[in-house]
């Protein structure tokens, strides 16, 4: 069962997503914070698969993770070791990635995203322990990674970054579970616009005066990244309107949404590399990221490219949710109440790194040579 306005969020979140790497601007981060409303769509889903399922849902939603990332491993594995990376234990990793998986130079740009994949994996793992908790007192539960974020962010704790995620993107999966159990929806708007309001002027004041190296990005402030997306996520989410009639009415919409949503991993997974090997040949030919046709020519191809890598391995999705394989998905699922979250896609998150071009691409972590870090947008 699904709900259109949460497919309508995520296909929303997964366009922003490739855009921005295409681009690189920074406004679009604050416009619509994409990554931590995917957590939180994420959340209320995992929240909804435990009230049904209890912890056997956590198995049900590895297995529709895995199968997608191992068509990538398939594919990029075997080409960055024959173009220099060490065979270690650590190439593993691509199998279950609880860590960064081992990568070369090119490799660790084209497969910057596979960071979602850790957090969402130690998320899901985290879930079945936090939705107990958070059952028996959500309130603490819902403040708690807010708080870890602070001490990290002033110094207090110098936490690795899966930590820091923790701090910075499980409050927004938490949201996610407040979403499922209605408390959002159960806000008055005296509550929830006073609240919502003082956390994006939090967030907004964090993040300028303590702007990025590209500016006011919200990718490079974990703290201000985390309090403006929450802001966010009470509004998108607490007011979500019953349904989207309107979408039903046009055809193409109604279709694009659904295909993207029951193709979301696979996009995300596979546009990223596209983007790094484009935007040297792009340059070349002349298509500048500051001529407006060039940088729409830029988007276009890539969008292109990812759909046509779509085409030929986004059956996977189906395969891993038991789902009759389709090449192109058609059809709307059935409508559902606000709080069930349709149940593919992903989620993805911005993290700091540097602008190859226009194409936004990661800084290694400190101690970590030849790992991935990704910046997801």
């Amino acid at each position: 069962m699904r709900n259109r306005y949460l497919d309508l969020l995520r296909f929303l979140a997964i366009v922003r997503v490739v855009v921005y790497h295409v681009t690189g601007w920074a406004t679009l981060t604050l416009v619509f914070p994409a990554m931590s409303v995917m957590f939180a769509l994420a959340g209320s889903l995992m929240a909804a698969s435990l009230t049904r399922s209890g912890p056997v849902a956590v198995g049900r939603r590895l297995r529709r993770l895995l199968p997608s990332l191992w068509v990538v491993a398939v594919v990029f594995v075997p080409a960055m070791l024959f173009t220099g990376l060490a065979l270690s234990p650590r190439v593993l990793l691509w199998l279950f990635p609880i860590a960064d998986p081992s990568a070369n130079g090119w490799g660790a740009l084209a497969l910057s995203v596979i960071w979602y994949l850790r957090d969402y994996l130690w998320f899901v793992l985290a879930s079945p322990v936090a939705f107990w908790l958070f059952r028996r007192a959500p309130l603490p539960t819902l403040l708690a990674p807010y708080l870890l974020l602070v001490t990290i962010e002033v110094g207090i704790y110098p936490a690795p970054a899966v930590v820091r995620d923790f701090g910075l993107y499980f409050g927004a999966w938490l949201l996610g579970f407040a979403h499922h159990a209605g408390m959002l929806r159960r806000l008055t708007g005296r509550v929830l616009y006073p609240l919502a309001l003082a956390l994006a002027v939090a967030g907004g004041a964090w993040i300028v005066a303590h702007p990025g190296p590209r500016g006011y990005d919200l990718n490079d402030n974990p703290l201000g990244n985390a309090l403006w997306s929450a802001a966010f996520i009470l509004v998108v989410l607490g007011r979500a309107p019953a349904g989207v009639a309107w979408l039903s009415r046009s055809r193409l919409a109604d279709r694009a949404v659904t295909v993207v949503n029951r193709r979301a991993l696979t996009i995300y997974l596979w546009h990223m590399p596209f983007v790094v090997a484009l935007t040297p040949l792009v340059d070349v030919v002349g298509w500048s990221h500051q001529n407006p046709v060039g940088l729409a020519i830029r988007v276009l191809l890539v969008f292109a490219l990812v759909g046509l890598v779509t085409l030929a391995v986004g059956w996977v999705e189906d395969v891993a949710a038991r789902r009759r394989p389709e090449l192109i998905p058609v059809g709307s699922p059935p409508p559902t109440g606000p709080s069930s979250p349709s149940e593919d896609g992903p989620a993805g998150r911005p993290g700091a790194g540097t602008t190859v071009g226009r194409a936004v691409v990661p800084a290694q972590r400190a101690g970590e040579a030849a790992t991935v870090e990704i910046t997801a947008g």
